[in-house]
């Protein structure tokens, strides 16, 4: 797996030999819209690739939607529509997404394609020809009513090993414990809500076991790019003789959207089997388009080089079983595997409830622009897996000093000059000013960040430069010397240096700001730039056209809206597995038909214990009463001025007046939910709820107290 030799990068960043490059992104599945935890990795692969290109390399960059399997089916069959009806609805959703964050894929497809069925079945049968095939009889959970096998992920019930209830089939979120579908205790159907039967059917395995697979992929393994992703796997393989891994279930029983097995009438691929085979079936869609020999570039012996961008979650597919079945099937094995972290919002989980669950279509619509996300996620990648966060106050204060403040700033104090007072014409004996050399000089360490997936190193070298930049301008002082005609000169000199020290951070910039590079180049009337134009400088035999504006600032508002357009109704539904959860509970209690014993006093709930992350989707946060008056024609009704921290206050009706006197409540501090959805009632609409304690028996222990936190609490604090 060992990446071909490479000559080492030359001044302003070019290479001496022009490489040939196949990069990757994990497939979207084609059962939900794309969110800003998609957009990490496309963002990341997507500024690697811009910068690769910008050495001159012949680079394609391929993706699709991964179309096949079961949730597939059943949300088809939930809208009504046919599978492919869907998928294409999808397939247009994504692609727009994905233009909108100028992801610059050389061609995006889907998995449920000719090329990726002929690819599949192909790379099937050369690993039955290799022995690493096997047909086995095995026992599975299924569904009686729907008439299908049920995936692990579509089997719930209690854990075998905790008791904790409604599990999924193959892992439990409460202990962590790991087991088999068929040992759930009083497990249901999440599709039908029945309780599944035991049935034996013959499945198809690949035998990663085999010790062929073994010994490649240990000598693989070293290759790899992340010493976390090297430390993973061999924890995966274990001690040399060990056999720790298992044999790898590829087929499932119809019904299934997918593609059939060849040989093997009602089988069906496995959607991981086929999902990597989709980045090939991509790339030879587009290899038949460009005539490109796809043998080449693929097949073992090529001297391309071959990339994946994936999220840490899926390494164990990409590490082990795909290059496994590349190897064993005749085709070369990747160059490398890059996988990247999380991403959080403003510190804790996407969450619906928050409005952090942002999707790609709310934050276009919203208004914001797609390059400040590039850049902010830029600013904090680099080449572990680590976590990333989005803090939206450091994603406003970030693009809005170094894009605007630093970076686009220095075009606007010195354009206007050049053009005004010196026909837009750069001052050629200024493009050797000694700040200009120092840029120039970065601009191959700044390539070389890019390459090494260092982006947060790579923009903070160069906000230096533009830090350098700006303290030029604030000595020169343009401003004062375009006071005085005698100081023509050196006004003609600063401007000059200035723009051209514009365009040298323009490059430094363009992996990351496409659109905004692009802008710039039609402004200074530059072809578009790559790392070799760092060496050449502006010339005053072609003028800089007028200056115009490149980018706004991040207004606080627009990220108010963002987060107001992405909060989900916590109104209870019931749909999906939430429905089918209810019609199992449904059938064991009439089934069991015995009366529920009384809870004590003061124990409504007693043992219904919820998770840290069920306690983490209410908002609680301190508010102080800034006005309370009673409801006409209610009489339990006061309503409530609340002061939450936030731009305006908050209206909530609350059932509290048999307790208080309205006056009684004004400028005391409380406690209220602020991500309940609003209720409309009768006297008007209602933004939340205060929280007040009462005794389980209200007749035999009359009161009803609200929360007062300490007097030392703010409004907007959060209750945690």
């Amino acid at each position: 797996m060992t990446a071909p030799a490479h000559d080492s990068i030359a001044q302003g960043g070019a290479r001496a030999s022009r490489r040939r490059i196949l990069v990757t992104s994990a497939l979207p599945y084609a059962n939900g819209q794309i969110h800003l935890g998609h957009l990490v990795e496309y963002i990341q692969t997507d500024i690697w690739v811009r910068a690769m290109r910008m050495h001159g390399h012949e680079i394609y960059y391929v993706g699709a939607d991964d179309t096949h399997g079961t949730p597939i089916m059943l949300s088809a069959e939930k809208e009504g529509i046919t599978p492919k009806a869907l998928i294409e609805r999808v397939w247009r959703e994504h692609k727009r997404d994905f233009d909108s964050f100028l992801i610059s894929f050389d061609n995006y497809y889907s998995t449920d394609s000719e090329e990726n069925r002929e690819l599949a079945g192909s790379i099937y049968r050369s690993l039955q020809d290799a022995g690493l095939i096997d047909a086995r009889e095995i026992e599975q959970a299924y569904d009686p009513v729907k008439e299908m096998f049920l995936p692990d992920r579509y089997v719930k019930g209690e854990c075998p090993k905790c008791g904790a209830k409604d599990q999924y089939g193959d892992n439990c979120e409460v202990c962590g414990s790991t087991y088999q579908p068929t040992e759930l205790v009083n497990p249901y159907s999440v599709v039908s809500g029945a309780t599944p039967v035991r049935k034996k059917s013959t499945h198809y395995f690949f035998r990663l076991s085999d010790p062929r697979c073994e010994t490649f992929l240990r000598a693989w393994v070293g290759d790899l790019a992340q010493p976390e992703a090297t430390n993973k796997m061999r924890e995966w393989l274990g001690d040399a003789g060990e056999a720790k891994l298992s044999d790898w279930d590829i087929s499932r029983d119809a019904p299934y959207f997918g593609f059939e097995i060849p040989g093997a009438p009602g089988k069906y691929f496995y959607v991981w089997l086929d999902a990597p085979v989709g980045y090939y079936a991509s790339f030879k869609n587009l290899a038949s388009r460009l005539n490109l020999d796809f043998d080449d570039w693929v097949k073992k012996g090529s001297s391309a080089e071959q990339y994946h961008f994936i999220g840490k979650d899926i390494l164990y597919f990409h590490t082990l079983f795909w290059p496994a079945m590349l190897e064993f099937s005749g085709h070369r094995t990747p160059t490398n595997v890059f996988a990247h972290g999380f991403l959080t919002v403003d510190g804790a989980k996407m969450s619906k409830s928050r409005g952090t669950f942002i999707t790609a279509r709310s934050y276009v619509e919203t208004g914001l622009n797609p390059e400040w996300l590039r850049y902010y996620f830029a600013a904090k990648l680099n080449a572990t897996m680590e976590d990333l966060d989005l803090n939206l106050e450091d994603f406003q204060a970030r693009v809005n000093s170094d894009i605007v403040g630093k970076y686009v700033n220095i075009a606007s104090r010195a354009a206007g000059f050049l053009v005004k007072r010196f026909e837009g014409r750069v001052h050629d004996g200024a493009m050797r000013h000694p700040l200009l050399g120092t840029l120039r000089e970065a601009m191959p360490q700044i390539a070389a960040h890019y390459e090494a997936r260092e982006y947060s190193r790579a923009l903070r070298q160069t906000m230096e430069l533009a830090d350098a930049v700006n303290t030029y301008v604030d000595t020169a002082k343009p401003w004062d010397l375009a006071k005085d005609p005698a100081n023509a000169a050196a006004l003609h000199e600063t401007v000059s240096v200035c723009v051209e020290a514009f365009r040298l951070l323009t490059i430094a910039l363009k992996p990351v700001l496409p659109a905004l590079a692009a802008n710039v180049e039609a402004f200074l009337g530059v072809a578009p730039l790559t790392w070799d134009h760092a060496a050449q400088p502006l010339s005053g035999e072609r003028p800089i056209n007028a200056y115009q504006h490149l980018m706004t600032r991040i207004d606080a508002k627009q990220l108010e809206a963002l987060l107001a357009a992405n909060r989900a109704t916590l109104q209870p539904t019931e749909t999906g597995a939430a429905a089918a959860q209810a019609s199992a509970q449904q059938t064991k209690a009439a089934a069991a038909a015995k009366p529920a014993a009384k809870p004590a006093a003061g124990d409504d709930d007693a043992g219904g214990f919820i998770s840290i992350d069920d306690f983490g989707k209410i908002d609680l946060r301190i508010a102080r009463i800034v006005e309370c008056k009673a409801v006409e024609g209610s009489d339990k009704l006061l309503q409530l001025t609340l002061d939450v921290g936030e731009e305006k206050t908050r209206n909530v009706f609350s059932g509290i007046k048999s307790a208080y006197r309205p006056e009684d409540l004004v400028g005391k501090l409380t406690v209220m939910v602020a991500n309940l959805a609003p209720r409309k009632m009768k006297f008007g609409m209602s933004e939340g709820m205060v929280l007040a304690a009462s005794a389980a028996d209200e007749k035999a222990e009359p009161g009803l107290y609200i929360l007062e936190p300490h007097s030392g609490a703010k409004p907007g604090m959060r209750v945690r």
